[in-house]
């Protein structure tokens, strides 16, 4: 499976362009990255009135849409609970690392991305599964704190922590 560290923090502290940056890095160094992002809200993946559209509204469990570029696949859940972080996990092709946006209460290593104006409160405190904390302005925490907008120095920080090896032979 490989490693896994996550990406926290509330709406607004810049979690989805950091995990952007962090993929692009660890791509760059040669490794394979995969990414699940968690979300609050409904997930619309494809225009009503399309064929696989079509398809979810008459009943099926799951559509699998294909084409020469990628594929996808859309898993409804029909008042299933929703599968937890290792299930998701499970799902995806190996990687040499997952970062995960989100699933903030997953005990994984995690990052969390805080900015003050956000008015949100830290979640380092109370969360020993942060290891740690990325901001635009400094940060009081024993924590490493690393800057928000330096994305290749937080990358070094995951590698290091994660002991990943960007140069191994596949």
């Amino acid at each position: 499976m490989g490693s896994v560290f996550g990406i926290v923090g509330f709406s607004g502290s810049g979690k989805t362009t950091l995990t952007e940056q962090l993929i692009a890095c660890f791509a760059a160094r040669g490794l394979r990255v995969n990414a699940i992002k968690h979300s609050h809200h409904d997930l619309e993946l494809e225009p009503p009135g399309k064929d696989s559209a079509r398809f979810r509204s008459a009943g099926a469990a799951e559509v699998l849409v294909a084409s020469p570029y990628r594929f996808a696949i859309v898993h409804e859940l029909r008042g299933a609970p929703e599968p937890t972080l290792a299930e998701q996990l499970a799902r995806l092709s190996p990687a040499d690392l997952t970062l995960v946006e989100g699933f903030k209460h997953d005990p994984i290593p995690k990052l969390e991305v805080w900015r003050a104006e956000t008015g949100k409160p830290q979640l380092f405190p109370g969360d020993p599964s942060i290891v740690a904390v990325a901001s635009d302005h400094p940060v009081e925490t024993a924590l490493p704190f690393l800057d928000l907008d330096d994305a290749d120095t937080i990358a070094d920080f995951i590698t290091h922590h994660l002991a990943l090896n960007p140069h191994a032979d596949r």
